[in-house]
């Protein structure tokens, strides 16, 4: 494996009983990177990040994380790697019986830490990090906006500092300005920290304004992988029905899309 490789997929299938979900997907990811996974509902999006994280495995084919194979990995191994691996669910998936600051500070617990005033400095810090206050480390989740949530997520996914960010549609049930400010967010973490990102996404925006590569699932494959404007040049219906529609056309009317 190319060692400037952060995330790569060798010729992976993956089958549930009769059913296929992937077959024959390759990449390559470089450090620093960021991804956007895109595809129809059902295609198994969801699926690969969750063999990217070691969750489950392919049926065929190799997966590799920072430099490591997934493949008959010792389960203390595993764990190092996941704990690099920093995950934002679609929901939030906060804790609703915990308030904010023991939501982000819930990792670090279940990884053993017993200082409470370092838990209390590292929650403070991801907390001014993610654009929220020290008062809003008391509130349950109940009481926080759908913008709020996704910042919460956002602040306990980054607490042990991963190398590795797996977004499932990060700005999935955002109003638009919500959806702007959480990728604005994203985009100036990233420039700071330089962290790898893997989303799966249908915001055209975030495609368009912050993913370096754009992969395309459809019909169980990977029949585009590349820069945007790559993958707008490939021939494929679903491509053409997703990226060529009249939304998308004026999204990406600023890169010099056209049809045909």
């Amino acid at each position: 494996m190319n060692q400037s490789d952060a995330i790569r997929l060798e010729h992976v299938y993956t089958r549930f009983g009769d059913k296929v979900v992937h077959e024959d997907i390759s990449l390559s990811l470089g450090y620093g990177e960021i991804l956007g996974l895109v595809g129809a509902s059902g295609c198994g999006k969801t699926t690969l990040l969750r063999e990217i994280i070691g969750l489950q495995a392919p049926s065929q084919g190799h997966v590799f994380v920072m430099g490591q194979s997934l493949k008959n990995v010792t389960a203390d191994h595993r764990q190092r790697l996941r704990n690099n691996c920093g995950v934002l669910f679609q929901k939030g998936a906060l804790f609703s019986v915990l308030n904010v600051f023991d939501n982000i500070a819930f990792p670090l617990r279940e990884l053993g830490f017993k200082d409470e005033p370092l838990i209390r400095r590292i929650v403070f810090m991801k907390l001014a990090m993610v654009g929220l206050s020290d008062r809003d480390a008391w509130l349950k989740p109940a009481d926080l906006s759908g913008g709020m949530i996704k910042r919460v997520a956002l602040a306990r996914t980054m607490v042990l500092e991963p190398g590795l960010l797996l977004l499932d549609e990060p700005t999935s049930g955002l109003d638009p300005i919500s959806s702007e400010d959480f990728v604005s967010l994203l985009s100036e973490l990233h420039k700071a920290l330089n962290f790898t990102v893997v989303m799966v996404t249908h915001d055209l925006d975030i495609l368009r304004d912050l993913c370096t590569k754009v992969a395309v699932l459809a019909d169980n494959q990977l029949v585009a992988y590349g820069s945007l404007s790559a993958v707008l040049s490939c021939k494929n219906p679903f491509i053409e029905q997703f990226f060529y529609n009249r939304r998308a056309q004026r999204v990406f009317q600023s890169i010099g899309v056209a049809h045909g």
